[in-house]
């Protein structure tokens, strides 16, 4: 399946311009991959809907020219294809959070080659708050369990206007269940239309209360 065949078959039509984009990422993920651990080398065979049709669901559900803040970016799911799609627009911005040298070295090639909208911040995910203060939008993809990414992205939450997107597996309800107590939650389910067991979380409002005060609102 070619990158233009995904962004359809979640919705989006792109541009040949985004299209191209989109593959010469892919040339490049694969080039970089023989010598950087991007992702489970298991699921480089379908890299197209296993990483990139995956990663593009965050953005269709939350499209336009946001300012992103993508935590742990790693091999650039989401946070590239959020920014190559943004390109599409020619508004809105990534910054792609990453301690790993390496990693960090790729994101920055990437988004120079593909002409993306984004940036990358070599910073450990906490320290990140107080260097990019403000956000519309958060996404997170294989990073930690919800409790911890709730603690993480809680100073970006607080002005109540901004959400937070997080692809989750089979186990997500047990880490629902483990935040619970921790936090009031609002938060939506997105079924994924890559994985029939995965799931996109996406908080809506939140507030870290004291022991045993909280509640996670599910909305299906």
């Amino acid at each position: 399946m070619m990158a233009s065949q995904s962004a359809e078959l979640i919705g989006l039509r792109v541009s040949r311009e985004t299209t191209e984009r989109l593959q010469h990422f892919t040339q490049l993920f694969l080039k970089w991959a023989k010598t950087i651990n991007l992702v489970a080398p298991s699921t480089l065979g379908d890299l197209d809907n296993r990483h990139i049709r995956d990663s593009a669901q965050i953005y269709a559900l939350a499209p336009g020219p946001k300012t992103w803040i993508d935590l742990g970016s790693g091999g650039g799911f989401p946070g590239v294809i959020t920014a190559i799609l943004l390109s599409e627009i020619s508004e809105g911005w990534v910054h792609l959070v990453e301690s790993n040298q390496k990693k960090a070295a790729f994101l920055r090639v990437a988004l120079q080659e593909t002409g993306a909208r984004g940036s990358v911040h070599v910073l450990r995910i906490e320290d990140a708050p107080a260097k990019i203060p403000t956000c519309d939008a958060i996404s997170a993809r294989a990073v930690a369990d919800l409790s911890l990414l709730l603690q993480f992205i809680a100073p970006w939450m607080a002005s109540g206007a901004t959400r937070a997107f997080f692809h989750k597996g089979r186990d997500y309800e047990t880490e629902v269940a483990n935040a619970r107590g921790r936090y009031d939650v609002d938060l939506v389910k997105h079924q994924s239309i890559v994985e029939a067991d995965s799931v996109i979380l996406e908080i809506t409002r939140m507030q870290q209360l004291s022991q045993g005060a909280g509640a996670i609102n599910v909305a299906r």
